[in-house]
């Protein structure tokens, strides 16, 4: 096995750092199929069946799991699903 170089190791020591969170959006009887859908594509940009999928799992499961990552990187994007009346939360 091949040692690593200096910047592989870095790279490594900044993901083993970085705490992966998940941006979770939760059911509501407020907002449409449509709402989130769009909401999912302009905010975390997913793709229209991403968002589609993402969507039918929150109206079945009541909720799911859209976005991983930093807490910092999903910070914002969580206040903007928010700004919007969706509910969402970071775990």
């Amino acid at each position: 096995m091949q040692a690593l170089t200096e910047t592989e190791v870095e790279i490594l020591d900044k993901t083993v750092d970085q705490d992966i969170q998940k941006l979770v959006i939760y059911n509501d009887d407020i907002n449409t199929f449509d709402w989130v859908i769009a909401t999912l594509i302009e905010v975390c940009g997913h793709s229209n069946e991403q968002a589609e999928q993402c969507t039918i799992i929150i109206h079945y499961k009541g909720k799911c799991s859209v976005k991983e990552g930093a807490f910092e990187e999903l910070k914002g994007m969580r206040n903007e699903i928010c700004r919007r009346g969706i509910s969402a939360e970071i775990h």
